[in-house]
């Protein structure tokens, strides 16, 4: 198996260098280089063609959310994943918008980063235990208002049910399991939410949970 190229970034070198040591052990993982900051990551991607970008949330010059924008934007190619001392909602809801793969906390064991590392490069939302609660917490009393209608009026409820799973990082099979349903009707629940809501994908459903739970619309 060819190895996932990462870039790790951030702003403590001691950070850099000792998770540098720690994933090169691993055979299937190879880290490709290494950025001070979000300018020298962004100067740094053409070279290393990185597949994983393992992101710092708080950085001089540009920080994690900007950088992880800026990749969005023109380097689609490569995952993001936050690695980050803070769980603060501007830093995990900034970075997940901004298009992160996942958002772990430093505190995580080395298992969890290099599993983390894998699902964000297979396309997976990887979310930390504390972080994916903070997220449910944002969405557990349920959709809000958006445009003119409330969501509990666009999507069933099954499908809020699989959304809610959906926000804690629940692949397909995990959530068929746990419903009772088949692989491929969560799928098209999936599919018929995003397309409701005009949404691009898993993450972005979460989100548009989380908006509508801390910012509901007034209607008229």
């Amino acid at each position: 198996m060819t190895p996932i190229r990462v870039l790790v970034v951030d702003d403590q070198e001691l950070m850099r260098q000792g998770l540098r040591k720690m994933l090169e052990i691993e055979d299937d993982i190879e880290v490709v280089g290494t950025a001070a900051d979000g300018v020298a990551a962004l100067a740094a991607v053409p070279r290393c063609r990185p597949q994983v970008a393992l992101v710092d949330a708080r950085m001089p010059r540009m920080d994690g959310v900007e950088l992880i924008t800026r990749l969005s934007a023109d380097h689609p190619e490569v995952a993001s994943l936050v690695l980050s001392t803070f769980d603060e909602d501007e830093y995990i809801f900034g970075a997940l918008r901004a298009g992160a793969r996942g958002y772990l906390l430093k505190d995580s064991s080395p298992e969890d980063l290099i599993r983390a590392i894998h699902k964000a490069y297979e396309g997976e939302t990887v979310l930390d235990g504390p972080v994916a609660g903070r997220l449910v917490e944002e969405i557990r009393l349920g959709p809000r208002r958006r445009t003119g209608l409330p969501d509990e009026e666009l999507l069933s409820g099954r499908e809020i049910e699989v959304a809610r799973m959906i926000a804690v990082g629940a692949a397909n099979r995990e959530i068929a399991a746990r419903l009772d349903i088949a692989e491929g009707t969560v799928k098209n629940h999936v599919s018929s939410m995003l397309r409701k809501l005009g949404l691009r994908d898993r993450t972005q459903l979460a989100l548009h949970l989380a908006d509508d739970r801390r910012h509901p619309r007034r209607t008229p």
